[in-house]
């Protein structure tokens, strides 16, 4: 057995435990110390041995955790917006293509800058300071004109 197989044997139940209490999933609790194990088996040279194994690897699980819940809430945002944008059931357009379709067909048809800001940020997942960079604009205008544009997308739906 080498030396990380055993590290994996020691730790797991105990990252794992921690995990769970965090995110109360079974499921996510196995996906994040699946992936912390990843992450420390990459960067085992950079343990400093200046605290137990157990902690450094329930801070990677923590950050990991973490990260996962910045990502969910990043695509909650994205359905939320997408609902509020389209005033329609979410789910129908997701199993909908027709409607996907005609929703992307009113995109396409957006003038510019409002059809390519809307893209960058709604599909581009960009942050409206990098919208912003890429025009050489402020970022207030990019604000602005993501919401102008998703404005001109309710009006040509109803």
């Amino acid at each position: 057995m080498t030396e990380f197989e055993e590290i994996y044997s020691e730790y797991f139940k105990d990252v794992y435990r921690y995990v769970l209490s965090l995110s109360k999933n079974e499921s996510i609790a196995e996906d994040i110390t699946q992936e912390t194990f990843f992450k420390a088996l990459k960067n085992i040279d950079s343990f400093k041995r200046n605290c137990k194994m157990s902690v450094w690897l329930c801070q990677i699980a923590k950050n990991s955790y973490f990260s996962y819940l910045k990502k969910e809430q990043k695509i909650f945002e994205r359905v939320e917006d997408m609902v509020d944008v389209f005033d329609v059931d979410f789910e129908q357009i997701l199993f909908d293509d027709e409607s996907a379709f005609e929703i992307h067909k009113l995109i396409h048809k957006l003038e510019e800058p409002f059809k390519e800001v809307f893209t960058l940020r709604f599909f581009g997942d960009l942050s409206f300071s990098k919208i912003a960079e890429l025009f050489g604009k402020t970022e207030s205008w990019a604000r602005v004109t993501y919401h102008r544009a998703r404005i001109k997308l309710k009006e040509k739906l109803i």
